[in-house]
């Protein structure tokens, strides 16, 4: 049983070397594996089944809100990124460009894309002309490549998979409540399937989105008290509009230029969602965005397998009719333990095993995933109590990680406090800036930590700016930060 050791193997410890803790558990879940192209990753089936799930999840979403899917090229002209200076700027150091084709030197460099907003600001200005051609709601599902100077898989890596929805409005106000719209889209989503906690706000000056006039993020806190952006909606204002001409006449035949939006969520949010809930056992899947919600594993010895995988059948089809995502587990080769430990490490939300003792009481033995409590349910009630549990599950998650979140959260009066929060006590820190760039780059030297956002309701406001002592205009949230 050589293969049997190999797989059941622990996980290093998360309280010891944390990071480890990462590569072990989405290493041993089979989701993912290391390409032969410096920082880029393979996306293994259980791991793209789990992006899958979250894009058909945000699809629905995107849909109900009136958005439609397109897409746009991989590759970007040079000249267009020269258009928005701001823009280029921000990006220009992780940019992959194309060169030569065919052994033949290109007349002008291709980007290969980090974002679309410079090729959609292209075609949108030839397909808007007027008032009546507003608003454009567009998303589009892709791959981006910035060429990351250091990698980690899921979270920071060359090449990624995300969607980013572009949009143009006649007016400022209907641009912001889109791009405030977006963001609770995320907020919902994040918070109800994915049981992740997050704060709401706008992001400093220095951290917004290059060629933004505002930036608003979602903000979660790893299980090391590391900060994590799991989303990101920003107002542009006409600044795109203006670099690719992008005018429209209007109800009383003047010439105006469209208010744009762009908001994107990446594959990095697979990375929260194993951080916020992974244990040292492995993988916590929400019950909402698992593939498999439910697996059913049949044991006792061989001479009863005649008997009890029929009734595992029927269990299996019990379940899938109550709308429920099962699997069955039958293979001989394989121990009931080994299995046991495997589908733990995995993170499947609930596990069902059914014996030929479960078959004389007329009952299954339900495991939880998230607490290890072990119970046990008539046979012909199990679909309803595993709906009922998997409701359950998902809460109680959630409410775990909000419990997490706050506990490590704490405000500082001045830059030492701050530090003690984010390095000793790993945590994040609420205090007050000026709004100087100065105190907030002060602020990054000495910890370590960036500002996270401006949340736009915190839990208190703070009076004093947190590295000069003057009045603070804005109350912030600090952390190290992924």
């Amino acid at each position: 049983m050589a293969q049997e050791k190999e797989f059941v193997r622990a996980i290093t410890p998360q309280s010891e070397d944390f990071s480890r803790w990462y590569i072990d558990t989405i290493t041993k879940a089979d989701l993912m594996d290391y390409a032969p192209v410096r920082g880029c990753i393979v996306f293994k089936p259980d791991g793209y089944e789990l992006w899958e799930a979250i894009q058909h999840e945000l699809d629905r979403r995107f849909k109900e809100t009136g958005h439609r899917n397109a897409y746009f090229p991989l590759f970007i002209p040079e000249s267009f990124f020269e258009k928005e200076k701001e823009h280029v700027e921000g990006f220009n150091p992780e940019l992959p460009w194309v060169t030569e084709v065919g052994g033949e030197k290109l007349e002008e460099r291709l980007a290969v894309r980090p974002t679309s907003e410079t090729v959609i600001g292209y075609m949108y200005s030839q397909w808007i002309q007027s008032y009546r051609d507003l608003p454009v709601l567009i998303n589009q599902w892709a791959n981006v490549v910035r060429w990351e100077k250091r990698t980690l898989p899921f979270l920071r890596t060359s090449e990624f998979l995300w969607q980013e929805g572009h949009t143009a409005h006649a007016t400022k106000e209907e641009a912001v409540e889109e791009t405030m719209k977006m963001l609770d889209v995320y907020t919902e989503f994040v918070e109800s399937v994915l049981s992740i906690p997050v704060i709401k706000g706008q992001k400093t000056p220095s951290e917004k989105f290059p060629g933004a006039v505002a930036t608003y993020s979602i903000e979660a806190m790893m299980k090391d008290g590391r900060a994590l952006q799991a989303g990101t909606s920003h107002y542009l204002g006409e600044n795109f509009a203006e670099s690719f001409n992008i005018q429209f006449l209007d109800k009383d035949n003047e010439r105006k230029y469209v208010h744009t939006t762009s908001w994107g969520m990446s594959t990095r949010i697979l990375g929260a969602l194993i951080m916020v809930h992974g244990d040292d056992r492995g993988l916590q899947l929400p019950p909402k965005i698992a593939p498999i919600q439910v697996m059913v594993i049949p044991i006792g010895p061989q001479k009863t397998r005649d008997r009890v995988l029929p009734a595992a059948q029927d269990l299996v089809s019990a379940l899938r009719n109550a709308n429920i995502r099962v699997k069955m587990d039958d293979r001989e080769d394989y121990s009931p333990g080994w299995k046991f430990n495997e589908y733990e490490m995995r993170g499947i939300p609930v596990r069902l095993e059914l014996g030929p003792r479960d078959l004389d009481a007329e009952q299954v033995t339900i495991v939880r995933r998230d607490t290890g409590e072990k119970l046990t349910a008539p046979i012909d009630l199990a679909a309803k109590k595993v709906a009922e549990l998997l409701n359950e599950i998902q809460q109680n998650m959630y409410d775990r990680a909000v419990a997490f979140k706050n506990d490590r959260s704490r405000s500082a009066n001045n830059i030492e406090e701050l530090e003690t929060i984010v390095r000793t006590e790993h945590g994040f820190a609420l205090a007050g800036w000026c709004g100087d760039d100065a105190c907030e780059a002060k602020v990054k030297e000495v910890t370590g930590a960036t500002s996270r956002n401006i949340p736009f309701s915190p839990p208190e406001h703070m009076d004093t700016c947190v590295n000069c002592g003057k009045p603070a205009k804005h109350t912030v949230w600090f952390a190290r930060a992924y």
